[in-house]
């Protein structure tokens, strides 16, 4: 860790997953001084969680059309084309860098056609994941992770939280930082010509999430109170498949699974996938979860099943053996029984408004991976699209600060972090009971299935919640737990504020009251507030 207090870097990047990784990487390449900020070891985030792969043209029996149209429809009208033709075109080079770092990709099982295995999944009409297992996000961010240890250029700053973000004296341009140092307390002043946030997404605003803890929507929140746009919030990806078990709450079962015949059953045995969708297992996550919801309801039963059991036992222990050792470490044997699986908040299509390079609309901000709304995703995210994501724009970013670099910022020119009026707090228990208040009424009144009125219970508990956090937060020291919980209200907000908005259902937003499609899709957008020149504020 290191010991300087403040400093300048040509490149703050908030996040050490895929996208943060490659974005350091790329700018240590050519020389750039890049400070990397990570909530807790460097490696963890939901990158290293990844199980299924990486989505891109490799083989020459499909196409860029292919996963261009793929994605379209997955995102239900959504999407961005141009934004879309950008990350696929540029998939294929992407997989040759990491290939070229060191990423052990699954070999192909026999020489014919591409060299490494391609799987297939839902909503993907060809074979065109390329994987490492069914542990691909670790393999990734491990060789990342490695990469930039050994780096002179990146200086990694493990267990610190960004707070918030540092404007010059209007309010005009991005400088940098302010960042706590867990493990003392101290508040950091961290200045850079260009900031990043590559913080994941808000998915732990739900009570039941595939992700780690880090996923509390720091960056989309730090970059609406800096006065950025969000869009596209209401779109909460639910992953059909999280693991039942008391013991493994956000452990997932790949969705592999069933591009590979995995199948999902009914309490009496019967698979009910093709009751709802003609492409059955593998039709798009949003489908899937919402027909395992209806099936749970309907039932009244707290999961269903997911049988692999059918296919040989070697394939299986070969094809995915992290989740079939971490299911015989929990007492289930996949090759011989089926899974308990309920769906869990997984991936914020939405998120801070950006353009093909990652800007932001504050300059010298940057957002890229599941922090951002590149326009790829739409309503809803196809499969594996989201590491692509994020290796094509974390490239895409560094190239554009590497040809308009920005102006120096020297951490004097600053502004200190004020401490003068707070006190240490002795009432921790607040923050702890407001974050599963929070988090039980996203799961009530916002999950898969919606309607006006659970929309406006929301909507008036988070306005509640939201003024008791800012009362508290203004009156002691902050903490990690304080700052994700700030972060995380404001975020909930914003989902409740677009799912409101949006007058039909479509994609992964779905609403009774509003249950068929517009013909026209339109994106949600949320401006911030105007805020007062910071110049004219202090001459009053």
């Amino acid at each position: 860790m290191p010991n300087d207090s403040n400093a300048f870097f040509d490149c703050l990047v908030i996040g050490s997953g895929a996208a943060g990784l490659t974005l350091a990487l790329r700018l240590a390449e050519a020389g750039r001084r890049v400070a990397v900020l990570s909530k807790s070891r460097l490696s963890e985030g939901s990158t290293l969680y990844a199980q299924g792969g990486i989505s891109a043209v490799l083989d020459d029996r499909d196409s860029v059309e292919s996963h261009v149209a793929d994605t379209l429809t997955a995102g239900a009208g959504l999407c961005d084309e141009q934004a879309v033709r950008f990350t696929v075109e540029r998939g294929r080079q992407s997989i040759e860098w990491l290939i070229a770092l060191g990423v052990g990709f699954t070999r192909a099982e026999d020489d014919a056609g591409y060299a490494y295995h391609l799987a297939r999944e839902g909503g993907h009409s060809h074979r065109r994941i390329i994987h490492a297992d069914d542990a691909t996000g670790r393999a990734v961010e491990t060789t990342l992770e490695a990469l930039a240890r050994q780096s002179d250029a990146i200086t990694v700053f493990e267990h610190h939280v960004a707070v918030e973000l540092i404007r010059d004296s209007r309010g005009v341009r991005c400088l940098g930082a302010h960042v706590l140092d867990t493990a003392t307390g101290h508040v950091r002043t961290l200045a850079a010509r260009d900031t990043v946030l590559a913080c994941g997404g808000a998915n732990l605003a739900y009570l039941y999430s595939s992700n780690p803890h880090a996923a509390s929507g720091d960056g989309i929140a730090m970059a609406w109170r800096a006065g950025c746009r969000v869009a596209n919030m209401e779109f909460m990806q639910f992953h059909p498949t999280c693991l039942f078990h008391p013991q493994a709450r956000s452990f997932l079962i790949s969705e592999a699974l069933r591009g590979e015949g995995a199948r999902l059953l009914r309490p009496d045995g019967h698979a009910f996938m093709a009751d709802h969708h003609e492409l059955a297992e593998l039709a798009p996550r949003d489908i899937v979860a919402r027909a395992i919801d209806a099936e749970m309801k309907r039932l009244g039963v707290d999961h269903v099943w997911l049988d692999i059991s059918h296919r040989d036992a070697d394939f299986i222990r070969s094809h995915f053996p992290a989740i079939h050792g971490r299911c015989l470490e929990l007492g289930l044997d996949m090759t011989r029984e089926p899974l308990p699986v309920v769906p869990a908040a997984h991936y914020t299509c939405g998120g801070v408004v950006t353009d093909l390079a990652g800007r932001t609309d504050l300059p010298g901000l940057y957002a890229i991976g599941e922090t951002a709304c590149t326009g790829l995703h739409g309503a809803n995210r196809l499969a594996s699209n989201s590491l692509l994501e994020c290796i094509v724009f974390a490239t895409a970013a560094a190239d554009h600060m590497l040809a308009e670099p920005g102006e120096t910022i020297t951490p004097q020119a600053l502004p200190a972090w004020d401490e003068s009026r707070v006190t240490d707090s002795d009432e921790e228990v607040v923050v702890a009971h407001n974050w599963h208040e929070l988090r039980r009424f996203m799961w009530d009144y916002v999950g898969i299935v919606r309607t006006n009125k659970r929309l406006e219970r929301a909507r008036h508990r988070v306005e509640l919640l939201r003024a008791e956090i800012h009362e508290y937060y203004g009156s002691f020291r902050i903490t990690a737990d304080l700052i994700e919980l700030r972060n995380l209200a404001l975020v909930a907000d914003l989902i409740v504020q677009s799912a409101q908005q949006r007058r039909e259902s479509r994609g992964l937003h779905a609403n009774l009251d509003y249950p068929n499609r517009l013909p026209q899709a339109a994106p949600t957008v949320l401006v911030p507030p105007p805020r007062p020149d910071p110049v004219q504020a202090a001459a009053r």
